[in-house]
C-alpha cells in the first residue's frame, strides 16, 4: 500500500491551533492508538524488508514533526489568557509565596549558641542512638538508678544496652574521650525520654549542655559563666544556685534567675516568687573525668544544662508546650521575620 509521507508531512507544518482542545484533536489524530502514525506502523510487515529500515527512519521523522509542532503550539497558546485573543498582562503582579519562619525552638537554640561562643565554647554533636556506657555507666549512674528504667528510657528491643540518649551529656563523654584538655563545648541537641504520664508531656526534648575542663577550675568559674549567660540571654543580673543531685556532677545545683514580680505573667511563670529555674550544674565529679580517661588529680571542670523549650516558652510567653510541637501554621506565622 503506497503512502503519501510528503502529503502527511505539509499537513503536520500547515497545522496551527487557537485553542488547546484544538491542539489535542491534532495530538490524538497522529499519535493517538488509532492514530495515522499508529496505523503506518502497523504497515510495516507489507514492507519489502530490504526497504523496512528507510520506512521506519520516516515514520521517526514524521513522528518527531508531530512533537515538535505540538511543543510549539503549546508555546504560542500559553501566552493567551482564555479569554478571547487578548494576551496577558506581562506587568500584573504574580502570586506571593508566604515566606518561612524560624521556629522558637531554634531561634532560642541559636541564640544560646551564640552567646556561649563568644566565649570560647565551641558546638560539639553526637549520635542519638546510645550505647549504655556514653549515656549512663561512664556518668557516674549506678546500675539500680531510675533513669535506666524503663519508664524513663527507651531502650531499642533487640539490645537493652542501646538506647535513644536520655540527655546531650553523652556528647560530653565522647568529647572527653576523644580530646585532651583544655576542653570547652556546648552539646545543644535532641532527647528522649519516655514520659507519657502527662498529656502536657512530650517524648522528644532539646537541650542544650556545656562543658569545661582544665587545670584549675573552680566552681566560682561556673558561677561567673552562669551569671555572663544570665545577663545575656535574659538581661537579668541576679541568680541564685540552690544544692541539688545529679549522678555525674558534685557539688551540683540548680539555677535560679530572680524574674521579677511586676505584672500577672511574672506572677505565673514564677509561681509568686519571682525567681525562675533555668538550668542544673555542678562540678564535674571525679569518677566522671577517670571513666573519660582523664586523671581528676590534674582536671577539673564544671558543667550545666538546660531544656530549651522551656526557656521558649518563657521567652515568648508560650502557655501550652504542646504548641511546640503540633506545626500549627497559625501559631508559627507569628514567628515571620526573626532571626
Amino acid at each position: 500500500m503506497a503512502v503519501d509521507h510528503e502529503k502527511i508531512r505539509l499537513e503536520i507544518e500547515s497545522f496551527s491551533a487557537k485553542t488547546e482542545d484544538e491542539l489535542e484533536g491534532f495530538r490524538i489524530k497522529y499519535l493517538g492508538k488509532k492514530g495515522v502514525l499508529k496505523e503506518l506502523s502497523a504497515q510495516i510487515k507489507e514492507i519489502a524488508p530490504e526497504d523496512r529500515k528507510e520506512f521506519g527512519k520516516t515514520l521517526n521523522a514524521l513522528k518527531q514533526a508531530v512533537q515538535e509542532k505540538i511543543s510549539s503550539l503549546k508555546d504560542s497558546l500559553s501566552e493567551e489568557d482564555g479569554i478571547g485573543d487578548e494576551k496577558k498582562d506581562q506587568t500584573r503582579p504574580s502570586g506571593t509565596e508566604d515566606a518561612g519562619s524560624r521556629h522558637p525552638v531554634s531561634m532560642v537554640r541559636r541564640e544560646i549558641e551564640m552567646i556561649f561562643q563568644r566565649i570560647g565554647f565551641t558546638v560539639a554533636e553526637g549520635p542519638e542512638i546510645e550505647d549504655d556506657w556514653h549515656n549512663f555507666s561512664a556518668l557516674n549512674f549506678p546500675e539500680e538508678h531510675p533513669a535506666r528504667d524503663m519508664q524513663d528510657t527507651f531502650f531499642i528491643e533487640k539490645d537493652p544496652d542501646i538506647a535513644l540518649r536520655t540527655h546531650t551529656s553523652s556528647v560530653q563523654v565522647r568529647v572527653m574521650e576523644s580530646q585532651k584538655p583544655p576542653i570547652r563545648i556546648i552539646a545543644p541537641g535532641r532527647v528522649y525520654r519516655n514520659e507519657a504520664i502527662s498529656s502536657r508531656s512530650h517524648c522528644i526534648f532539646h537541650q542544650v549542655e556545656g562543658l569545661y575542663i582544665d587545670k584549675g577550675v573552680t566552681f566560682a568559674d561556673m558561677v561567673q559563666t552562669i551569671e555572663y549567660f544570665a545577663k545575656a540571654f535574659f538581661g537579668k543580673t541576679k541568680i541564685r544556685l540552690r544544692p541539688s543531685y545529679f549522678p555525674f556532677t558534685e557539688p551540683s545545683a540548680e539555677v535560679d534567675v530572680y524574674w521579677g514580680l511586676e505584672n500577672e505573667t511574672d506572677h505565673r511563670i514564677t509561681k509568686g516568687t519571682g525567681w525562675l529555674e533555668i538550668m542544673g550544674c555542678g562540678m564535674v565529679d571525679p569518677n566522671v573525668l577517670k571513666a573519660s580517661g582523664i586523671d581528676p588529680e590534674l582536671y577539673s571542670g564544671y558543667a550545666f544544662g538546660m531544656g530549651i523549650e522551656r526557656i521558649a516558652m518563657n521567652r515568648f510567653q508560650i502557655g501550652d508546650i504542646r504548641m511546640l510541637f503540633e506545626n500549627d501554621i497559625r501559631f508559627l506565622k507569628q514567628f515571620k521575620g526573626a532571626w
